[in-house]
């Protein structure tokens, strides 16, 4: 296959249109718009979906996740030749919401001084960004699904902790003698998916919710819970002493424990294995370690936190 078709499939996919694309790869559009056909012809499918934003047929994904191989092996390759290019690899990887504003800062600042790449973030549902995988979207992500995505290799990086709590103004306001009045308190969520809360009330007999605010932002999220706007299961992560304080009030003695995985191609990349190392040096550092006896084998979370819009993690009952 001809490498400028592949690069041309992956820049219509990766820009929307092919109009953008041919602004990437500095063509015409027309130019891609012959690319695409003279691929499709040779494989005898078609391969994207002219509509806005063109996406991807199943025969498409497949070729995109090669494209993208083949373009990180041609780098790397040219680089250890010393052929002088200058141009950067692009690599995408899917990570959720929550993880974003919390232990995965550090690799962002790692990839800071990698002059040879470009991190493209695809900020999506734990649930979904293994199905990013499958779709040639993204080399590697950030998931709760502990199955390996075919061709691709997976390890459990740690787990996320998720604590009840409220304001304390909140709190006191719907405070009773025997707690906290579950079926009246207001109450936030991420987005429509968002189940982490729903759960929990239902463990309380609360079938018919309370008044419930939308706050699709991990940060708005706490930000809500500390203006009093309701409460809400928080990362352990994003706590800064509001606990200890006394702003913050935890609402009973109990969590959520998120087992978070990453998943990568098996590409025998050195782009890859050193993104692969710095997010298992940063999940180390921040995550909790996994329960002893925990490991690949661990049922999946459930998808909680968002599709359309980009989720916080998955959920585990922790008893």
């Amino acid at each position: 296959m001809n490498l400028d078709h592949l690069k041309a499939l992956t820049a219509v996919i990766d820009e929307g249109t092919f109009e953008a694309a041919a602004d990437a790869l500095r063509i015409t559009p027309s130019a891609v718009s012959q690319r695409i056909k003279a691929l499709e012809a040779s494989v005898g499918q078609v391969l994207v979906r002219r509509r806005l934003p063109c996406s991807a047929t199943e025969a498409g994904m497949l070729l995109l996740r090669m494209a993208r191989q083949v373009q990180v092996l041609e780098a790397e390759t040219s680089s250890a030749l010393g052929s002088g290019r200058s141009s950067r690899t692009h690599l995408p990887v899917a990570v959720n919401a929550d993880s974003l504003a919390t232990w995965f800062v550090p690799v962002l600042g790692e990839a800071a001084g990698w002059d040879d790449t470009t991190i493209d973030l695809h900020v999506e549902d734990q649930g979904y960004s293994s199905q990013l995988l499958r779709e040639g979207e993204v080399m590697g992500a950030v998931t709760s699904d502990p199955v390996p995505v075919s061709g691709c290799r997976v390890e459990l990086l740690g787990h996320m902790r998720y604590i009840p709590l409220a304001a304390a103004g909140l709190h006191q306001r719907f405070s009773t003698s025997e707690g906290p009045d579950w079926a009246a308190m207001p109450v936030l969520k991420f987005n429509a998916k968002d189940d982490l809360q729903r759960r929990l009330l239902a463990s309380k007999g609360i079938e018919k919710p309370p008044p419930t605010h939308t706050v699709p932002s991990s940060e708005g999220f706490i930000a809500a819970v500390r203006a009093g706007l309701g409460w809400g299961m928080i990362p352990e992560l994003q706590l800064t002493g509001e606990i200890a304080k006394g702003s913050l009030v935890r609402l009973e003695d109990t969590h959520e424990d998120v087992a978070l995985y990453w998943q990568a191609w098996t590409l025998d990349s050195e782009r890859l294995n050193r993104i692969t190392a710095t997010v298992r040096q940063a999940s180390r550092a921040h995550l909790r370690p996994a329960p002893s006896g925990s490991g690949r084998k661990q049922p999946p979370s459930k998808a909680l936190r968002g599709a359309s819009v980009p989720n916080r993690a998955g959920y585990k009952r922790r008893e």
